[in-house]
């Protein structure tokens, strides 16, 4: 019979296509805050990597867990961290954060079983589980804590079918920072219960805490069961290009290997050189984006807290703002949708992101100071206008 599978039926869309969808339809001067990329082009040190790559022939099919050479990059890139990963065997290269998710939870989700993630939280994370058969079991994060875990919330969501923790810091889409003293509370409980931690590390570059907070991995007997996804999108504003890895045990890795040979065979060849000059050629570029995200981080912050009716603390990471709009009587998609209309201005709808969401839109800084500015304003005058 010639029908659909039950499973596509249950994975939605983002919300954050919903918003784009609108955006696209709507006519006039569009301000954006919903597009979670960097609005630089690639550094150039890199594009010429990847070209060179291309003149001298990297045209052909690349290994299925990628080119040694980039292997070692990404292992390298976690030696400050003060955790050793054998690029042989338990690195592999993926298209994109996306995929490497993607593969992830396929190596380890089943049916049946919960995986706890934040609520709210990038909403792939729930729709990627519940296409393998998986259950989230979303933990609500408050704007009072900094939108990070209550490590006793989280233990009472451990049960019996509980194989894994999702942590992304920092977040998306509450820009939250988990610091050690609570990773290590994470880590307790997930070596006590023996869960599976994913930790979702795309962000790892845009913490603005002044603190360095290692990896989760590099806590005593979390290495062996933590999978850690991270690319060289959001921090070499390499969106476009799809490159992620995935680093974790030598099991867990054979296993995503193994999938990847069944949907993409490998990496776009050109990509991953380009890859490596991201990870061991200068870091300036990416050093001049971080400050850049800050200094706009805070123009948004000081002129959202400006207006009557909502209200935002200053996130520690990543480049969003999730803006309380609570007092301003509006569901966040009545919120996002009428200002959209009326101002022409783009967000998300925090309820978008998880129940816990609700009374929230996340704004993303990652548009010049010019746009941030006019669309502070646009807000002003919608709010005003309630």
């Amino acid at each position: 019979m010639r029908t659909i599978s039950k499973r596509s039926k249950l994975v939605k869309h983002s919300p954050i296509r919903k918003m784009s969808f609108l955006a696209d339809k709507a006519e006039g001067d569009i301000v954006s805050f919903y597009i979670g990329e960097p609005d630089f082009t690639t550094p150039m040190n890199i594009i010429e990597a990847a070209c060179d790559a291309l003149h001298r022939g990297e045209t052909h099919y690349a290994p299925n867990a990628g080119f040694r050479e980039l292997r070692n990059a990404v292992a390298k890139s976690y030696e400050p961290d003060g955790v050793q990963y054998d690029p042989e065997t338990e690195i592999a290269v993926t298209s994109g954060g996306m995929q490497a998710l993607n593969l992830a939870f396929q190596s380890t989700v089943d049916e049946g079983v919960e995986v706890i993630v934040s609520n709210p939280c990038f909403p792939n994370y729930i729709e990627q589980i519940k296409a393998c058969g998986g259950t989230p079991v979303p933990v609500p994060v408050y704007e009072e804590d900094g939108f990070v875990f209550n490590i006793e919330n989280l233990r009472k969501a451990v049960t019996d079918k509980t194989k894994m923790i999702v942590i992304n810091t920092p977040c998306n889409p509450t820009g939250g920072v988990i610091r050690t003293n609570v990773l290590k509370q994470i880590a307790n409980l997930a070596t006590e219960k023996d869960l599976w931690v994913l930790s979702d590390e795309v962000y790892k570059h845009f913490n603005y805490t002044g603190e360095y907070i290692p990896t989760i991995a590099s806590i005593q007997e979390m290495k062996e069961r933590t999978i850690i996804i991270n690319s060289a999108s959001k921090a070499y504003a390499m969106t476009g290009w799809r490159v992620g890895y995935v680093l974790g045990p030598a099991d867990l890795v054979a296993s995503v290997i193994k999938f990847q040979e069944g949907q993409v065979s490998s990496v776009n060849s050109a990509a991953q050189f380009g890859a490596i000059e991201a990870l061991e050629g200068t870091q300036e570029p990416l050093h001049q984006m971080i400050e850049v995200y800050q200094r706009r981080r805070d123009l948004l912050i000081d002129g959202l807290n400006s207006i009557d009716k909502i209200s935002c603390i200053k996130p520690s990471g990543a480049f969003y703002v999730f803006t309380n709009i609570m007092e301003t009587g509006l569901s966040s998609w009545e919120f996002a949708e009428r200002l959209l209309d009326e101002e022409k201005v783009v967000v998300v709808p925090g309820v978008g992101f998880g129940s816990a969401g609700e009374g929230f839109v996340r704004l993303a800084y990652a548009i010049s100071e010019e746009n941030i500015k006019e669309g502070v304003k646009r807000i002003k005058r919608f709010v005003g206008s309630l």
